[in-house]
């Protein structure tokens, strides 16, 4: 399973970084999949996590690279969609954010458990209900100050293709993602943990 993992996450990264439309998103598009490989890469052996989890993580890394290659409004699948449903933006940042939603709340429901944070699972949930909401937030004011400081990438990296509510959507399908995790997945992921515990 691990060999699979770094060979899918590697793969897709060396070709994401093979001519990339602007170079500078593409930094601060992969930056989080790269540092997120890294602390995995540290942790295996201390602190191995579910396989459900792995699985997650991977495919938000490989959302992130692909809308690094393309910058998010030009990913061909996006674009697909629109033109397919009649659409009137390029959609694939909205993946994004669900998925910066759905993925980190499994992250924190596994860590919340094994770690023993909570002893009421309700207080627990709204926490990591809150706590993805909160990285949504904080993810908005880093496009923000990438904006003010970049006037040439500010464009690709922010990808508002003239929205005028896009921060505020992008937030809500991250939060969006973040319940839907904890409803759809809950269940599994505590199979998974109660094999990894023996």
């Amino acid at each position: 399973m691990r060999a699979v993992w770094i060979l899918v996450y590697l793969a897709v990264l060396v070709w994401s970084g093979i001519g990339p439309k602007d170079f500078v998103t593409w930094c601060l598009e992969v930056f989080p999949a790269v540092a997120g490989g890294v602390v995995l890469w540290i942790t295996r052996e201390r602190f191995p996590l579910t396989t459900l989890v792995y699985a997650l993580i991977l495919v938000h890394c490989i959302v992130l690279m692909i809308g690094g290659h393309y910058t998010y409004a030009e990913v061909p699948l996006g674009e697909w969609f629109r033109d397919t449903f009649d659409g009137t933006r390029n959609n694939y940042d909205k993946l994004g954010h669900f998925a910066q939603g759905f993925i980190p709340a499994m992250i924190a429901r596994e860590l919340m458990i094994r770690l023993e944070v909570f002893s009421s699972a309700r207080w627990r949930d709204f926490f990591i209900v809150c706590f993805c909401l909160g990285l949504s937030a904080f993810y908005e004011l880093i496009e923000w100050w990438v904006a003010l400081l970049s006037e040439e990438a500010a464009d690709a990296f922010l990808g508002t293709q003239g929205y005028a509510w896009d921060t505020q959507s992008d937030m809500g399908w991250a939060l969006f993602g973040a319940v839907l995790a904890l409803l759809l997945l809950s269940r599994l992921h505590d199979r998974q943990l109660r094999a990894l515990g023996d």
